[in-house]
């Protein structure tokens, strides 16, 4: 199993915006859909990875826990489907339903957002102040396939509380390590 570490933007970056589709809604999802959010975590994620794969169920309680605290949490896929058929919008609707997703999870075909967040894998977390200023990057929690670490959420749990609390988000961050995001053929 291939394993790529995130890209690790540099901090302050601005949230690029983008409008993609939500495949379980049918409907265009913008961060300018979100206007009271204290802040935006952004995941590049898909179904059959297994680094996602080991997450899902934890991301998807992160997911319902903190857009109640007021974050917007936003999943997207950015994967080549015609070569991964199993992360097509249709698959994304069963994924949202069968692990829980209440936020967003969104195809981004032509892969643009991927490229203009500096995606490199998947699971790969983004998040961003109310100012849309990147504050975290890396990743979810230290437990990868194979090993024996529970998954928590705990790095970004740990970013979302201090952000939340007004309090300075540590900038020694670890990169998240996953599957590379399956890019179309140039």
């Amino acid at each position: 199993m291939a394993r790529t570490p995130s890209v690790m933007l540099e901090l302050g970056t601005p949230a690029p915006n983008f409008r993609l589709p939500d495949p379980s809604t049918g409907k265009s999802v913008s961060l300018d859909d979100f206007p009271g959010a204290k802040g935006f975590v952004i995941a590049f994620i898909c179904n059959h990875c297994p680094f996602v794969q080991l997450i899902r169920h934890e991301f998807a309680r992160f997911g319902r826990e903190y857009t109640r605290k007021g974050l917007a949490v936003i999943a997207i896929n950015s994967n080549d489907v015609e070569n991964y058929p199993e992360d097509s919008p249709e698959h994304m609707k069963d994924e949202t339903r069968r692990f829980g997703y209440t936020f967003p999870y969104l195809f981004d075909e032509d892969q643009s957002v991927a490229r203009a967040y500096q995606a490199a894998c998947t699971p790969d977390f983004f998040m961003f102040d109310a100012d849309r200023k990147l504050v975290y990057r890396g990743q979810f929690d230290g437990c990868r396939p194979g090993s024996d670490l529970p998954v928590t959420g705990e790095d970004l749990r740990a970013a979302a509380d201090a952000l939340l609390a007004g309090q300075p988000i540590p900038e020694d961050q670890k990169p998240s390590l996953g599957c590379n995001i399956k890019w179309k053929p140039e």
